[in-house]
């Protein structure tokens, strides 16, 4: 088996798997320090052992692969790894609109998150990296997304779309979190809340309103902000008027956000039924931090269909055209 290769399905795997970030990236690591050496080095244990990013673990895969073997390590993964079922709306996406690179708190390149985006077969992937407040994610300055502008416009061909994009975070009092004129001219725009999630009621639905029906808007990301599992606890959904809140997308045409991210599950499903009723658009993001999560638009997609989401509904069953046509609608 190619060692490269073994290495860069643990590090997809461990990365869906939301495995600690310096596991995945150890791999990672390990795969790009060995994607340029010869046979001669890779089945020489000494000196690998000198290769910087290679370590005791990654030295094992490599050694397993080249002696023709798939490597115990990736074996394991790929036991652990439950195949979903391909549902219809799960077959219908063709993009993501949410996810970061480690321009802010990602794991990986640009260029490896679009990579993982093609292999899934997706026509487009929106990159939303968070906007200035967040500074425990590194978010961008607006210097520094001028930067990442620059970038994202080298990134496309004729199979294959990354739209501009941030998760901007809004404010207390509804504002966004960066210079309007530079939301402008962003593809995407995704408006999360990220602090003060537990505001009274009124204050939360008067906020996410306010957001909800700001022209440059198109998604509102995890709308409750909840965790239901995983690495970093539980923490109950935020209270506010959901039928206000979704009212103010329908109206505005913002799509209300499915997150695929297990730990998430938001909006919860008696939300989701609410905005279903409403008449909401919705789209079903990933939320990705690193390639291998990505494909965690397989559970958002099984959400979505469990609550009866029709996919005509779902911006992100939309060609690219289409797209851009509701990303261009008045507003």
């Amino acid at each position: 088996m190619d060692p490269v290769a073994a290495l860069n399905e643990i590090a997809t795997l461990l990365e869906r798997e939301r495995a600690s970030r310096y596991r995945s990236k150890a791999f990672r690591s390990a795969a790009e320090a060995a994607a340029d050496l010869s046979d001669e080095i890779l089945r020489d244990p000494t000196r690998l052992r000198r290769i910087a990013g290679i370590g005791d673990s990654s030295l094992a895969v490599i050694g397993q692969a080249m002696a023709g073997q798939v490597p115990d390590y990736l074996l394991e993964l790929r036991s652990r790894y439950d195949v979903p079922t391909v549902g219809e709306v799960r077959a219908a996406l063709k993009g993501d609109l949410h996810a970061h690179s480690d321009w802010s708190d990602g794991l990986a390149s640009i260029d490896l998150m679009v990579q993982a985006a093609r292999d899934l077969g997706h026509e487009y992937l929106a990159l939303t990296d968070h906007s200035p407040r967040l500074r425990v994610a590194n978010g961008l300055s607006p210097g520094r997304l001028r930067e990442q502008l620059a970038v994202v416009a080298g990134m496309s061909d004729e199979g294959f779309t990354l739209l501009s994009g941030i998760e901007v975070d809004i404010f207390d009092d509804g504002a966004l979190d960066q210079e309007p004129a530079l939301l402008d001219e962003l593809d995407i725009v995704v408006a999360s809340a990220h602090s003060k999630l537990r505001m009274e009621s009124p204050a939360m639905t008067r906020r996410l309103v306010a957001a909800a029906s700001d022209p440059r808007v198109d998604v509102l990301g995890h709308v409750t902000g909840r965790l239901v599992e995983g690495a970093r606890g539980t923490r109950p959904p935020s209270t506010f008027d959901a039928r206000a809140v979704f009212e103010a997308c329908a109206a505005s045409g913002v799509a209300v956000e499915i997150n695929s991210r297990p730990e998430r599950q938001d909006p919860p499903d008696d939300l989701l039924a609410l905005a279903l009723e409403i008449g909401c658009l919705f789209s079903i993001d990933s939320d990705a931090h690193a390639p291998g999560q990505l494909s965690l638009l397989d559970y958002g997609a099984a959400r979505a269909e469990a609550a009866g989401v029709p996919a005509e509904r779902i911006v992100t069953t939309w060609p690219l055209a289409r797209l851009r046509e509701w990303t261009g609608r008045a507003r």
